[in-house]
């Protein structure tokens, strides 16, 4: 009497297939999660020149000019503090005349040191303004955001 045995396991190939669909989804995957990470981590810049944005804003209607709005002096905040791993701005409020103004945010991490991956990266916004109309802000297309999506 000859018994076969059945066949058990995977062979060769059906693993080698198994091994390159993980190989070519991960190719994928992971350039798309670091573009992710990044994006998510340059959107604290962003969000970090609201509060100058504002400040300058205010100044503006109070004095009717951007002259002496600068961070720190007539209710414009000081530049943020970096604390943790999360990226802030330095919300440099900066090039003011008596219609337009600046606020560079450039991204910084702990210590002031850079933040992994935005090394380099900013946020320039423009401003005009007239009196008793609403100040206008432009994103600088010399600004080096990471995505036309967030900033």
């Amino acid at each position: 009497m000859n018994i076969k045995k059945a066949q058990q396991g995977f062979t060769l190939i059906e693993l080698m297939i198994v091994v390159a669909i993980i190989g070519i989804l991960a190719a994928i995957a992971v350039p798309a999660y670091q573009t992710y990470t990044k994006k998510a981590k340059f959107t604290e810049v962003v969000s970090a020149v609201a509060p100058v944005k504002l400040g300058m804003e205010i100044c503006f209607q109070e004095l009717g000019t951007f002259v002496g709005c600068t961070n720190g002096a007539s209710g414009v905040p000081v530049a943020p503090t970096p604390t943790g791993f999360v990226a802030t701005g330095s919300g440099v409020a900066s090039a003011q005349t008596a219609t337009t103004a600046t606020i560079t945010m450039v991204a910084i991490g702990a210590a002031g040191a850079p933040v992994k991956g935005l090394e380099g990266e900013n946020y320039i916004l423009d401003a005009t303004a007239a009196a008793g109309q609403a100040v206008q802000w432009v994103k600088r297309p010399a600004s080096t955001c990471v995505t036309a999506a967030i900033c």
